[in-house]
């Protein structure tokens, strides 16, 4: 088949994952492999994805090969698949903008992003290297708090008119003023914010509903999570917090019998510990009422590996995306950004989603 040729702005831990599984992938079969949503998606396998082009600002990726780029501090994920091959695409210069926050500075060097001294390149720079690459769709993998730099990639996909993949929390394709730009240039885009396979928030909504459905009531409840990667490094800035907490409090407020009170729900990251590298642990804790108002509670602890947890779903939103260029749906699809987004511009309910990207993928929905 032909490749689904994309583009990654972002060459961290997740675009690491995610680049070491399509080459995982590639000698597995339907009967053998794990870790899939779908091993197939129209007849595109994982392998079926090429990376034609990536864009950072840290000085040890920027101007190495993508198979080594992946590789390189501060990137700390696990490593499954440890000898990519030279993939013949090499890391190009970004923009800074917002997308590092100055208090990374202060952090030793295999934590932290160092920035390239290399001239950052302008949208009309960027822009040439997404058509000159053939990419068919721009991942973006920046950190969280990265609005004004997400925004100025957004705008790149749009004038190149290729499609976009929002994978953090920052709004986009959840914004009506930007997902209507997609929609009239004749674009699909998925957004915003990725989940993960068995993450914190799938998780939680899965619990909430738990619930709802057997008719207990919530009164209060609590996700802490910690890690130690560049992400929860970057996230000790607490003035970039503001769009993530909103995405994973809205991910599990969406799914609740009656909303809580802001008092009532606490949801977000909650500090770094460098030796955990990409494991994130959750802590969850819901108190409720059942028959007679009696009260109960759940406690609960998750431990996963962060960045292979989301690439399990951006894997799909890959796909899914690919399915629309070749259908000519624009816009925002609502469906898989339902099912693999926190903050999709629809928040159906997880069985709900699932049945609407089955249905998608089967030609039964529009998007």
């Amino acid at each position: 088949m032909e490749k689904i040729k994309i583009a990654i702005v972002g060459i961290g831990n997740c675009a690491s994952s995610l680049i070491q599984g399509i080459y995982y992938y590639q000698d597995k079969t339907e009967e053998d492999v794990d870790g899939l949503m779908h091993w197939t998606i129209d007849g595109y396998k994982p392998s079926d994805i090429e990376v034609v082009a990536a864009i950072d600002v840290d000085k040890r990726k920027v101007g190495k090969d993508v198979s080594e780029a992946v590789y390189a501090k501060p990137n700390c994920t696990t490593i499954f698949y440890p000898n990519l091959e030279n993939m013949g695409v090499k890391v190009t210069m970004g923009k800074v903008l917002d997308g590092v926050a100055p208090h990374m500075k202060d952090y030793k060097d295999d934590s932290t992003f160092i920035i390239s001294d290399e001239k950052e390149n302008e949208k009309e720079d960027i822009v040439n290297v997404l058509k000159e690459s053939g990419a068919e769709m721009l991942v973006n993998y920046l950190p969280v708090g990265s609005q004004k730099a997400g925004e100025f990639y957004a705008d790149c996909a749009l004038e190149a008119g290729i499609a976009f993949i929002n994978c953090v929390p920052i709004f986009i394709v959840s914004n009506p003023e930007y997902e209507s730009k997609f929609a009239e240039k004749g674009i699909p885009c998925v957004g915003d914010d990725i989940k993960a396979q068995i993450g914190a928030t799938i998780t939680h909504r899965t619990l909430a509903s738990l619930f709802k459905d057997r008719g207990v009531r919530l009164d209060r409840t609590y996700q802490l999570n910690t890690g130690g990667n560049t992400d929860f490094l970057n996230m000790l800035n607490h003035d970039r917090l503001a769009s993530k907490r909103e995405s994973k409090t809205e991910a599990v407020q969406s799914v609740l019998a009656h909303r809580l009170d802001d008092d009532d729900i606490h949801i977000g990251p909650s500090d770094y510990v460098p030796w955990q590298k990409d494991n994130k642990l959750c802590f969850l804790r819901m108190e409720g009422r059942t028959f007679g108002d009696v009260p109960m509670n759940i406690e609960l602890r998750l431990s996963v590996e962060d960045s292979p947890n989301s690439a399990g779903c951006v894997i799909d939103a890959i796909r899914c995306c690919k399915l629309a260029l070749k259908r000519g749906t624009s816009g925002a699809l609502t469906s898989i950004s339902s099912y693999v987004m926190k903050h999709p511009p629809i928040q159906y309910p997880d069985d709900i989603a699932y049945d609407k990207v089955e249905d998608y993928i089967a030609g039964k929905l529009e998007h």
